[in-house]
């Protein structure tokens, strides 16, 4: 489809004369609803065409903590209402992978405090910072390209997802960092989406940090990076929500790891670390099949465990086998 004809399409709807009719110094070029340079075609410019006239907030260092922190706790809400209304609900509830534990107030309320505390104490007083100390924003004139946009963030992704496996790793494998740092998210072995952010400051501080670099290495646009940001949190709700629903990623992509295998992990905390895809637990033998919707558990399943267990009853006795935790205290 030629850029004259979806102007066409779209101009009313979105046109701003004041704004979208503005001529380059020679006078000869017009922009367009898709096009504010000459020969640069975007299909995403009507979106980043939105920062118009609100440049003093977007470009300030604060603007995408706010829409994160905001698009996670209105992530939340629905989430919580399923768990803690929705226990009847047959047409949830039959994609609920723990089956046999229930979601209720006092685990949902423990998670609030915690993520609420972490948000005050520490992400508070880092953006303050950030906004004094972080130059503002350099925000360009034309968006990214639409397949820039994509594959940079699940690049971006790739890359979080690699990071975060070793640092999850080592904080599973070294005792001093389980007992002290990491052993706080798995106070829950029954996940839900509260838990997402259930860490200790130490581990949400890393995670903010890889989140906030990752898209660096492509030196990626502003509104990528931003999208990014929301993205990496869609994605690890879904890996904390506790259902195995129809339409998520790991029903339909083989690499994807998703609810079922980060559910799992909660519950045979020294399998799958990765925490989106799941290549590197293939390549290093960390990979557990994972339980299913309405707690199903699959042949896979079965022969990892019972092979887990022939190799557990040879093992050092001062050992730990996978489905027992370091030092953890499953209070939920």
């Amino acid at each position: 489809m030629s850029a004259e004809l979806l102007d066409a399409i779209f101009g009313k709807v979105f046109w701003k004369n004041d704004l979208l009719e503005r001529q380059n110094d020679s006078g000869n070029f017009t922009s367009t609803l898709f096009m504010r340079e000459p020969g640069q075609f975007r299909l995403l410019q009507p979106i980043w065409d939105l920062r118009i006239g609100y440049e003093k907030y977007v470009h300030s260092p604060l603007f995408p903590i706010v829409i994160s922190v905001s698009f996670y706790f209105s992530c939340m809400i629905p989430f919580m209402i399923v768990d803690l209304c929705g226990q009847h609900w047959r047409w949830i509830q039959k994609y609920k992978i723990q089956t046999d534990r229930v979601v209720g107030w006092p685990a949902v309320r423990n998670a609030i405090i915690q993520t609420t505390w972490n948000h005050l104490l520490f992400i508070l007083p880092v953006s303050v910072a950030q906004w004094v100390w972080t130059p503002d924003t350099p925000l360009p004139t034309i968006a990214p390209g639409l397949w820039e946009f994509c594959w940079q963030q699940y690049a971006a992704l790739a890359i979080f997802d690699m990071e975060y496996f070793i640092w999850h790793f080592l904080h599973h494998k070294i005792r001093f960092l389980y007992r002290h740092i990491h052993s706080v998210h798995h106070h829950y072995s029954s996940p839900n989406a509260w838990v997402t952010q259930y860490l200790h400051p130490y581990e949400l501080i890393t995670v903010g940090i890889f989140t906030t670099t990752s898209p660096w290495w492509f030196a990626a646009h502003p509104l990528t990076q931003w999208s990014f940001m929301q993205f990496s949190i869609i994605v690890s709700v879904d890996d904390h929500i506790g259902y195995d629903l129809p339409f998520l990623p790991h029903n339909w992509m083989p690499f994807w790891g998703g609810s079922i295998k980060h559910d799992m992990h909660h519950q045979k905390p020294l399998s799958n670390f990765q925490p989106f895809f799941n290549w590197w637990d293939r390549l290093f033998g960390t990979e557990c099949p994972g339980q299913r919707a309405g707690g199903y558990r699959p042949k896979a399943m079965l022969d990892w465990e019972k092979k887990q267990t022939e190799e557990a009853s040879g093992a050092d006795p001062g050992q730990y086998g996978f489905d027992e935790p370091i030092m953890e205290s499953k209070h939920y």
